[in-house]
């Protein structure tokens, strides 16, 4: 079965298609990871993206019940160099083409994903469609170039209603933006007793649940396309401990007067190195997003940089000068990728911890 992916800049790549036979349109991005392309699929931070994978075998240890980070994968396509319908591995259960088709997401193998790869670093993220052969490509790239992608991703990829996770410990309330259940998954390993709220839960809301700390997750898209949820982040500040990944990182600055810009192709795979400013250590890491905080703009406001990217310098962590409350721009809990940094739960247990009794004592 044929199928082409056709660029707003008018570049055509034909190949062959697998997983659902659907036409679909989204922003075309890439992941460089070597491995977890069953996590790379299913996280929701793709919502709306149809994700190429620079690794040129994907499929070949299969789908198995325990790696997905969403019930509901979101990605509008997946892009590769080969897929393969033989996968070896003890615990695989069916094969990459099989969940697409399940879940109804096309796929395109046998294209040259290195230039499709290179293109993308030269121009930035280009919209795209994954079509048949018999339409007419000029319009087609009229239409690309015509089209406005939807800004709603977060709306579509958070839980409608709250739910618990329970636990003994720490009570946690989990804002999801569009949640890796990695994190969840690091969450439960502490014993926290986790409450995950929809994204455009109020404060009041938040803190009438009495909890110790709050999470806010990774998600999709433009942090200023969830003004409700940057105005939250405000409120919560100083009243509790919070800790942002990803987006929540996002929002975290945007709360505190930063700003934040696209980047021209993004953060995505499980190789960034990532150095502390603290302790002058380098973590290896796992990112996946389109958009970066503006060092620039953090001047005259309360957050300090604690991270940087060794590649390009972006920012990478924030903490709070006066309130308990830090962030990344990364992915601590991996899935996939290195647990290097995996210690950050840890720290935001203990700045529970001592919010706590800080609390008593003044109480």
């Amino acid at each position: 079965m044929k199928r082409q992916l056709i660029l707003e800049d008018g570049t055509i790549f034909t190949g062959e298609g697998f997983g659902s036979a659907e036409e679909t349109v989204g922003e075309v991005v890439f992941n460089t990871g070597m491995t977890g392309y069953q996590e790379i699929l299913s996280d929701p931070s793709y919502c709306g993206q149809m994700v190429t994978l620079t690794y040129p075998l994907i499929g070949n240890y299969g789908i198995n019940r325990d790696d997905f980070e969403s019930i509901q994968p979101s990605i509008k396509a997946l892009i590769v160099r080969e897929a393969t319908d033989l996968p070896s591995n003890f615990r695989s259960e069916s094969t990459i083409d099989e969940l697409l088709i399940e879940k109804n997401i096309p796929g395109l193998s046998g294209i040259d994903t290195r230039k499709l790869t290179r293109l993308i670093r030269k121009h930035g993220t280009l919209k795209g469609k994954l079509t048949s052969l018999e339409v007419d490509v000029d319009e087609v790239v009229t239409g690309l170039r015509e089209t406005v992608l939807p800004r709603d991703q977060v709306k579509r990829v958070s839980t409608p209603s709250p739910y618990p996770s329970p636990g003994r410990g720490k009570r946690v309330v989990l804002v999801d933006f569009g949640m890796k259940h990695g994190i969840l998954r690091e969450l439960n390993r502490r014993d926290c007793d986790v409450i995950v709220v929809p994204y455009n839960t109020s404060v009041n809301t938040i803190l009438s649940l009495h909890p110790d700390g709050v999470m806010l997750s990774n998600g999709p898209g433009d942090p200023k396309d969830v003004p409700e949820s940057i105005e939250m982040v405000r409120c919560l500040l100083g009243k509790v401990p919070v800790f942002g990944i990803c987006l929540g990182h996002q929002l975290f600055a945007l709360a505190c007067g930063g700003d934040t810009f696209k980047l021209k192709f993004g953060h995505r795979g499980s190789n960034h190195p990532v150095k502390n400013l603290h302790t002058n250590t380098v973590h290896i890491t796992a990112q996946n997003h389109g958009y970066t905080v503006d060092p620039a703009s953090l001047h005259g406001t309360f957050l300090e940089i604690t991270h940087t990217a060794l590649n390009d310098g972006t920012v990478e962590g924030l903490q709070h000068k006066t309130a308990p409350a830090f962030s990344v721009q990364y992915h601590p809990e991996a899935s996939p990728g290195p647990d290097d940094a995996n210690g950050l739960f840890d720290q935001f247990m203990m700045m529970m911890e001592q919010f706590t009794k800080e609390e008593a004592i003044h109480a």
